[in-house]
């Protein structure tokens, strides 16, 4: 029997599933994506002045590097690090034009409404089949994510009324839950749904996210390869990488 085999095999005996959102459950990784690039881009453009060179933000490297599955500030940190910037940190009523960590998230937020309310959000077909078997099957489901708009991404997508628990950014920042790659945000969504992690499994797009998964000794890790590569979420600690979760139906998961 193969590993990959055996990891899916072993999830017939699983008694949850922790989903992120972003790129997971729903295709709203590309909102993200566009959000963070022209926040960034405008930011870099004031930085190096009318007529100079500058690196734009890459939406697929920089993404996946610096803010995939990462809380806001965080991404915001970690890519302005990259590019030798290191703003103050400002407090979250900071206006979205200023030039600290608080104000350049808010810019990116303000953004990602302005394109959800415009453009809606779609869930993907295999993941919302794949979760409506597992709550058929009476498993216990959570969604996990950093997103502060997790809220608002489900209800938009259809999805809200499928998980018995969310935790999201909000649920983070209150209870000082680290975000990706710590487990804390999955080892207290866990906690909510009344299950040990060894009775559970965690479902990523992002390193950071499978790191989480991982770190939080998780039976099963399973990576969806829509951004990353196969090989960087098998590097990260994946179990099993699927391109799409209706690649699970076929499987004793339920």
């Amino acid at each position: 029997m193969t590993a990959r085999a055996a990891a899916i095999g072993e999830a017939a005996t699983l008694e949850a599933w922790l989903f992120d959102l972003d790129g997971v459950l729903t295709d709203t990784a590309s909102v993200h994506a566009a959000a963070w690039k022209e926040t960034f881009d405008e930011l870099l453009t004031r930085r190096a002045g009318v007529g100079a060179p500058w690196t734009p933000f890459d939406p697929v490297a920089d993404y996946e590097q610096f803010v995939d599955g990462k809380p806001r500030l965080d991404g915001v940190r970690s890519f302005l690090a990259s590019r030798d910037m290191h703003f103050d940190e400002g407090e979250p009523g900071d206006a979205p034009d200023c030039e600290t960590v608080n104000g350049v998230g808010r810019r990116k937020n303000e953004l990602v409404l302005q394109k959800l309310s415009s453009g809606g959000v779609a869930a993907f077909p295999g993941s919302v089949t794949l979760v409506g078997a597992l709550r058929a099957a009476g498993k216990r489901l959570a969604v996990v994510s950093a997103s502060e708009n997790c809220s608002a991404v489900l209800e938009a997508a259809g999805i809200a009324d499928l998980f018995d628990v969310q935790v999201d950014g909000q649920v983070a920042s209150k209870y000082g839950l680290a975000g990706k790659p710590s487990p804390d945000t999955y080892l207290y969504a866990a906690r909510q749904l009344g299950v040990e992690p060894g009775r559970a499994a965690v479902v990523e797009d992002a390193p950071a996210g499978v790191a989480s998964g991982r770190a939080g000794n998780f039976a099963l890790v399973v990576g969806v390869s829509r951004g990353a590569t196969p090989s960087e979420l098998l590097r990260s600690g994946a179990d099993v990488v699927v391109s799409d979760l209706s690649e699970l139906l076929s499987s004793p998961v339920t």
